[in-house]
């Protein structure tokens, strides 16, 4: 059983929802990373996702775009991030660590390789944004080889045929895009993204977590009440940009942010009523 299954299975026998906070590796500079991961977890997040800085970002608004820019001004790469990983395992071998990113630099390094490079460093899981179910074997065979989970988004505009195919090519945990946009646009509606998570769980048992516009305590209590996970990135991401100045701040304050959605969602009780679906 995975890392990432695991988590998920002690979370749900506990009636709680997996907190998954993000931050982009590097940013605002490559000492904190590490020390925030351990931070966060401190401070109740269940998994991590860590983003690998890109150039050319298609998903992400401008506060990771930024975030991306200040970290590739650090010359931070892929190898660099899967290092960061092989560090924070020498004290933490339980938390989950998903990377999130682009498949240019996967290519770059080439997949097999990559496959074998984030295994080793004891990554958990891959989602990378561009590349559709409809072409991921060549990257997904090397990942199932190396015992990676590969996890991929749904939208709202996700069409019942494409549901199923994403359920048949995911493992781990399905990440639910609960905007029309990119990360940050808007604020989401609790009612649209509940339906939504509905009809996805006839596909599959996979857990479903939520991410894009969740941006403070109530709307992660909000979402956590029918999601198996809630995701914050931009919320977190913005915090750190305003903090750039004095950076240790942030080993501080962004804990601090990730404690109070944690507690917003414990509030929260029992596994999600609609949490059914045929078997895998």
């Amino acid at each position: 059983m995975s890392r990432i299954t695991q988590t998920f299975e002690t979370l749900k026998q506990q009636g709680r929802r997996a907190l998954i906070p993000y931050i982009t590796a590097g940013d605002p500079e490559p000492w904190i990373t590490v020390r925030l991961m351990h931070a966060l977890v401190k401070s109740g997040a269940d998994i991590l996702e860590l983003g690998v800085p890109f150039s050319d970002p298609m998903a992400d608004g401008p506060v990771i775009q930024r975030a991306a820019e200040r970290a590739l001004r650090h010359k931070i790469s892929l190898r660099q991030v899967i290092a960061m990983v092989r560090e924070f395992r020498e004290k933490d071998q339980t938390t989950p660590v998903v990377l999130m990113g682009y498949l240019n630099p996967v290519e770059v390094m080439g997949y097999d390789r990559f496959a074998s490079e984030a295994a080793a460093a004891k990554v958990d899981g891959v989602l990378v944004v561009d590349l559709p179910p409809e072409e991921a074997a060549r990257l997904h065979t090397p990942l199932k080889k190396h015992g990676l989970d590969a996890i991929f988004l749904l939208a709202p505009t996700s069409s019942a045929e494409r549901i199923k195919r994403i359920a048949r090519a995911a493992s781990g945990f399905i990440y639910y895009v609960s905007l029309r946009g990119v990360t940050g646009a808007a604020h989401l509606d609790p009612r649209e993204v509940a339906a939504k998570l509905k009809e996805i769980r006839r596909q599959t048992r996979l857990p479903l977590g939520v991410g894009f516009g969740i941006s403070s305590p109530e709307a992660a209590a909000q979402v956590a009440e029918f999601a198996d996970a809630v995701i914050v990135g931009s919320a977190v991401v913005k915090r750190m940009e305003d903090m750039v100045a004095n950076p240790d701040k942030i080993l501080t304050e962004i804990p601090a942010f990730i404690a109070r959605l944690r507690a917003a969602m414990d509030r929260v009780t029992g596994a999600p009523s609609s949490a059914t679906g045929p078997s895998r």
